[in-house]
């Protein structure tokens, strides 16, 4: 929700139009470092070998380059999963740089280095078996990271390493050109830079990569494009209403994690810093210096494809870590290794979420909670935006309209549903609120650059924002949701933290000055984008907290940072009604998934503006198919709850609904997956099929983990979508008509209205429950249906992840479980596929469909352990060659298998 209000309230700030907006936000020319780092000078940096040391986390040396007197000092560290870690800082600073904190999870493991070889001009370490190694050159320095004798990627090959020492204030600013280092102007805004000068910058060869991938958020494209035609790629989180598609402006969130792939490796590249930074991206067939020794072997072929990446960042250090895979599913583990893996989310954050600024009383919310249930369409979570609070305080109650909110939140959970508010960061500057004057009093503040609390503006008008980056500030806000501290809340309240970019409605690009001053005394500069990531944590531990532990929680963040994942979810911020925004919505999220952030999702309709009855039922189809699920809109916008549009519309998006709740079975698998391995959700056709170049560009499409294809419909009118079924050796199902397709083809489907498109992968097996229900605790009660999905050898395998689905018992006690499901040479087995698992349930297998039998059998035998075997009644389709095996009552948790002759 970012600056938008009714257009009655013209004492407040209005939805900015086009040139507001452009006037609003800074361009790369704006951006003093930036200019700085690209019209040069270089620096020409040596690396002098022989102050080599060799030490228990790799190697260290020191840099330096004459003309200015730079000393750096270079540390090296290959880490135990194939990721090397470079460092560098100055050698002796006058004071420490800002080092990112907590968004690794620990020091990694690091191997110890070796010297390989050693000549004049270089020296190559080894590590484990040898097969990477690193060389470092003397002059100019560059560093090179090889596989096999061959150089995968290379630091600062075009040598535009930057790295400005911190200075003691002059006296006097004597010219405009000293001016302009310790103070920047934009528009009204005068920036005051403590440290002076401080940005850091280098460039990255990526050798034999064409197409580069990551860097969210941004309204883009899936692969990320050459930036010489325009602007580079921005990392700087903004509250941007009604953001341009298809740009490389920065958007609510930031992970600096640049993934490239080919089809022989995937490869990771990732800048830990927290300050602005930019990304330029150059793609080009490898060229050969004349004057630079020559490289380590590339290829046999003179030329190949290479995509150079330039990092610029306004302070901190250069702590870059490149990730070598070489496959997908290994560096999506490397990644998570380094920044934590997806948190498993309760199973009703996995339902469906009904949301609006404002529902506006009580009565408002029982009646909307009613025509789910009126309506048939099941629904968990209904959402409170800002009106909810008193006078916009947060963790209070409007008392005229949420009078009774504690036994509202007990009439929802008595049927099973939950209510998420909103917890923004700023907080109201009341002296008599007893809450502000606690924060104020205890420091938990940010400061402005003279050491008086900093006063921004944003919904409650003049405010204060907690200081999340103090720890003590942290504990402070978890204990806040404790249900003795948040009066009127429940043990089955969750949260929404929005505007924390944060979002301050008239700063400079409506956020926080970077002079303003945080805990320990470091600038908002150097941690600008960690400050929505520090609420998530905060908030998510106060659930915690709350619960004792036992309980995990749900919390929503609109801005995040590498990391977030371990906190909950996000969303794209704030879209508009349009195909444009539907359309663009896919390889957002599918970007946000390969940077780790797999619990992820678009305001579905459009949060700003009216969808018409079409773009309405797409978008639910889409989002229906996508991890985070919340229909959401403005206060400017018409209601839009399901049923108000016409029974048509109502039906469509009653069964894309009930389709979801069905497929939950496989989506929780997956949120475990991503828990335990790292491997996200929506994959990119990549992903799954690494070797297939004609997939490499797609991003309208994407498997759902390796089972399913999606390709929703993001085209008004659309009479038919054309979609890529890769693999030549590959067969699809299409999961509504049962019809199969062979793989390594386009294939133009018809389609309707009612129509999604899915496909099942042949050699897979997914389970579904065999209804829908009002809300998923409901859900838990109706047996479950599996789909098999036969490859040409008439195999196929899946697993399925069950628990309590709310409590840490899974992580705690064990108490989980996990089947394997296979079927070869005509038997289907259900077998643990962990031994460690302890849940008993009782969940039972009601039917199974198997795709892709030839032929009809002349039995279907069931066989459970200590049992006699049993026929089974069944149907065959000779049409598609479908069989339904009807009528079973098979427990999840015991072996069985299916005998089918």
């Amino acid at each position: 929700m970012a600056e938008v209000i009714e257009p009655v309230c013209s004492d407040n700030p209005a939805v900015p139009d086009d040139a507001t907006k452009k006037e609003k936000f800074k361009k790369s020319e704006d951006v003093a470092f930036y200019r700085r780092q690209m019209q040069g000078p270089k620096l020409q940096l040596r690396a002098l070998l022989d102050t080599m040391v060799l030490t228990e986390k790799g190697a260290c040396f020191e840099l330096f380059e004459s003309d200015k007197q730079t000393r750096l000092l270079l540390s090296l560290s290959p880490c135990k999963s194939d990721t090397v870690r470079i460092l560098i800082d100055e050698l002796r600073p006058i004071r420490a740089r800002y080092r990112v904190p907590d968004v690794l999870t620990g020091e990694p493991q690091y191997d110890q280095l070796r010297v390989e070889r050693r000549t004049k001009d270089s020296v190559t370490l080894a590590w484990s078996s040898g097969r990477y190694q690193i060389r470092v050159w003397h002059f100019p320095f560059r560093l090179e990271v090889l596989c096999d004798d061959e150089a995968v990627a290379t630091f600062n090959p075009k040598g535009k390493l930057w790295f400005e020492k911190l200075q003691h204030p002059p006296r006097q600013l004597e010219d405009d050109q000293t001016s302009s280092l310790w103070q920047e102007t934009f528009r009204e805004f005068v920036d005051v830079k403590a440290n002076g000068p401080s940005s850091i910058g280098a460039d990255l060869c990526l050798h034999g990569f064409r197409h580069v991938y990551g860097l969210p958020e941004h309204a883009d494209s899936l692969q990320l494009r050459d930036t010489r035609d325009g602007e580079p790629y921005r990392l700087y989180n903004l509250d941007v209403f009604a953001y341009g598609v298809y740009s490389r402006f920065g958007l609510y969130g930031s992970v600096p994690l640049l993934v490239a792939h080919k089809p022989d490796r995937t490869l990771g590249v990732f800048w830990l810093n927290a300050s602005e930074t930019f990304v330029n991206i150059y793609h080009s067939p490898a060229e050969r210096q004349d004057d630079q020794p020559p490289p380590a072997k590339i290829s046999s072929s003179q030329l190949q494809p290479e995509t150079d990446v330039h990092w610029m960042s306004e302070s901190g250090v250069i702590d870059c870590m490149i990730l070598l895979g070489p496959t997908p599913p290994q560096l999506f583990s490397q990644y998570a290794q380094l920044t934590g893996y997806q948190a498993l989310p309760p199973l009703f954050a996995l339902g469906y979420h009904q949301c609006r600024w404002n529902y506006k009383d009580e009565a408002d919310v029982k009646a909307v909670d009613a025509g789910f249930d009126r309506h048939n369409i099941p629904y968990d979570v209904i959402w409170l935006d800002i009106e909810h609070t008193d006078g916009k305080r947060y963790f209070t109650w409007d008392p005229v309209n949420f009078p009774d909110p504690a036994h509202l939140q007990q009439y929802l959970q008595y049927k099973n549903r939950k209510m998420v508010v909103i917890s923004d960061p700023h907080f109201k500057s009341d002296p008599n609120w007893a809450l502000y004057r606690e924060a104020r009093d205890g420091g938990y503040f940010v400061k402005d650059r003279e050491g008086q609390l900093y006063k921004g503006s944003c919904w409650p008008g003049e405010s204060s924002y907690l200081d999340f980056s103090n720890p003590e500030t942290r504990a402070w806000y978890s204990r806040c949701f404790g249900l003795n501290n948040y009066k009127g809340s429940t043990p089955s309240l969750f949260l929404w933290n929005d505007m924390n970019e944060p979002s301050v409605f008239w700063g400079p690009e409506q956020t926080m000055p970077k002079d303003a001053v945080h805990f320990g005394g470091w600038e908002h500069r150097d941690l600008h984008n960690l400050y929505g990531f520090y609420q998530h944590m905060a908030s998510m531990e106060g659930l915690i907290t709350r619960s004792g532990g036992s309980e995990r929680p749900f919390v929503l963040s609109r801005s995040f940072f590498a990391g977030s994942q371990r906190f909950g979810a996000v969303w794209t911020g704030d879209n508009v009604a349009s195909w444009e925004y539907l359309k663009i919505s896919i390889p957002m999220l599918l970007s946000l998934n390969v940077t780790g952030l797999v619990f992820c999702g678009a305001d579905v309709g459009g949060f700003s503006k009216d969808p018409d009855p079409e773009l309405l039922v797409r978008w639910y189809q889409a989002a229906a198919l996508q991890p985070f699920f919340r229909g959401h809109s403005a206060i400017t916008s018409k209601r839009r709850e399901p049923w108000l549009f016409g029974e048509a519309v109502t039906a469509a998006i009653r069964s894309v609904i009930q389709e979801r709740y069905c497929l939950l079975p496989y989506w929780y698998t997956l949120f475990h997956q991503a828990h335990t391995s790292g491997l996200p959700l929506l994959r990119p056709m990549w992903v799954e099929f690494p070797q297939e170049q004609e997939a490499f560009t797609v991003d309208n499409q994407y498997m759902i983990g390796s089972a399913l294809l999606a390709c929703p419909v993001t085209e008004p009118g659309a009479e038919e979508v054309k979609v890529l079924l890769p693999g030549q050796t590959e067969i699809w199902y299409d999961i509504d008509s049962k019809q199969a397709y062979e793989g390594g083809r386009t294939l133009t489907l018809p389609v309707t209205l009612d129509t999604v498109p899915v496909f099942q992968r042949a050699g897979s097996v997914i389970c579904r429950r065999a209804g829908s229900a009002s809300s998923t605790a409901q859900l838990q009660k109706i047996p479950l249906s599996i789909s098999v999905a036969l490859s040409s050898q008439g195999a196929a395998d899946g697993e399925l992840y069950l628990d309590d689905g709310h409590s840490f018992d899974y992580r705690d006690r064990k108490a989980f479980c996990l089947r394997g499901l296979s079927m070869v040479s005509g038997r289907l087995r259900c077998r643990p596929a962990n031994e460690e698992g302890t849940f008993d349930c009782d969940t039972v297998i009601h039917s199974v469909t198997i795709l892709g039998l030839k032929s009809r059998p002349s039995t279907v035998a069931v066989h459970v352990s200590g049992a006699e075997d049993t026929s089974a009644a069944f149907q065959y389709m000779d049409t598609c060659c479908t069989l339904i095996v009807n009528s079973l009552n098979l427990r999840v948790a015991q072996d069985w298998e299916i005998h089918i002759e």
